[in-house]
């Protein structure tokens, strides 16, 4: 047969190049058709059909109208279509709501995310007046915003860390291993991981006392006069006498870290009645929702600045920063807008 039954090895995803089309004409001239050709040059027959239909021209022989294929035609109608093809920036038809992003990104200092999926989940936009998340990326990395990557804390801040488990320090409680499913997959309200954030690494310095609830991500920060499982105590048990007959309810359990500073937490179950776990020692990332708010922290308070230089207004604002930032792990609300819906569901139950 004049044709193999084989399926030829195609080049997916290339474009004709000159020395092909030079191959098509002289296949073409001796007659072969437009599958034969394929075949021979690994290549889809539609592909060829294409080509030949594109690079074809009308010519006069002998005062005669014939349709010649050329390559250099097909070679100049190829560039002049590759010329139309690239994306569009749609920078200029969105400045609307570019600017929305810019204003965002520096007056609230939140994700270019962050602003995108608000934007979509209370429809301030059309969609044809929107970018996605990753082209407003491309837009900064072009550098046709007035925003740099600087200016967004998370890209410049990526690092990996190596895994394992350091057995030389004792955990001081009931082992994270213990905590319930409902925790771990965070599909119960009311459990909380507690850390401290420290600014100067200087004895007696203040400190900051950080709980995140793990389902709606909602942060509460308290400034302690210092580093010390007594400070620390002494601000839960305020916490309770502030949440009143709400503490038992909204902290069912807390998770901490191994620190000297957590070391009477578990007094805290005989006293309040929350259940305490302890992660693993060196494992920061089973406490990763706390982690991840205290590195929102550190946007406002650098780490070596002396806490004491932080009025209680001003940890007042940042807590409320944290709470209104838009979470896309929460579909776009807030941390406090989910926490207000987990109240209002405790009062109906």
């Amino acid at each position: 047969m004049e044709y193999p039954h084989d399926t030829p090895l195609t080049r997916k995803n290339k474009h004709l190049s000159p020395y092909e089309r030079g191959q098509i004409k002289l296949l073409y001239d001796q007659g072969r058709t437009a599958y034969a050709i394929a075949k021979i040059l690994g290549r889809a027959q539609n592909t060829i059909r294409n080509e030949l239909a594109r690079g074809t021209v009308e010519q006069i022989k002998d005062k005669k109208h014939v349709m010649i294929y050329y390559p250099d035609s097909g070679q100049r109608a190829y560039e002049r279509s590759k010329k139309s093809c690239c994306p569009r920036y749609k920078i200029l038809q969105c400045e609307r709501f570019i600017n929305h992003v810019v204003s965002r990104v520096r007056s609230k200092k939140h994700s270019l995310d962050a602003v995108v999926g608000q934007a979509k989940t209370k429809k301030l936009f059309l969609a044809d007046e929107m970018v996605c998340t990753k082209t407003l990326y491309n837009y900064v990395e072009q550098g046709l915003l007035p925003i740099r990557n600087i200016d967004l804390p998370l890209k410049v801040r990526r690092k990996t860390r190596s895994s394992g488990i350091r057995r030389n320090k004792r955990i001081l409680g009931t082992s994270i291993e213990e905590r319930p499913c409902q925790v771990n997959d965070r599909t119960e309200f009311g459990h909380w991981e507690i850390d401290t954030v420290i600014g100067m690494k200087t004895k007696g310095e203040a400190v900051l006392l950080t709980l995140t609830e793990r389902k709606t991500r909602e942060k509460i920060i308290r400034k302690l006069p210092e580093k010390s499982a007594e400070a620390v105590m002494d601000s839960l048990q305020d916490l309770a006498r502030t949440a009143g007959g709400l503490f038992p309810v909204v902290f069912i359990s807390i998770t901490a870290d191994n620190g000297s500073e957590f070391s009477d937490l578990a007094l805290l179950e005989e006293r309040l009645g929350p259940k305490v776990y302890f992660a693993h020692p060196y494992r920061s990332g089973e406490r990763g929702t706390n982690e991840v708010h205290n590195g929102l922290i550190r946007r406002f308070i650098p780490k070596g600045k002396s806490l004491s230089d932080y009025s209680a207004a001003s940890l007042e604002r940042i807590q409320q920063w944290c709470n209104s930032l838009p979470r896309k792990v929460l579909g776009y609300q807030t941390p406090h807008e989910a926490f207000l819906a987990e109240l209002a569901a405790l009062s109906f139950a």
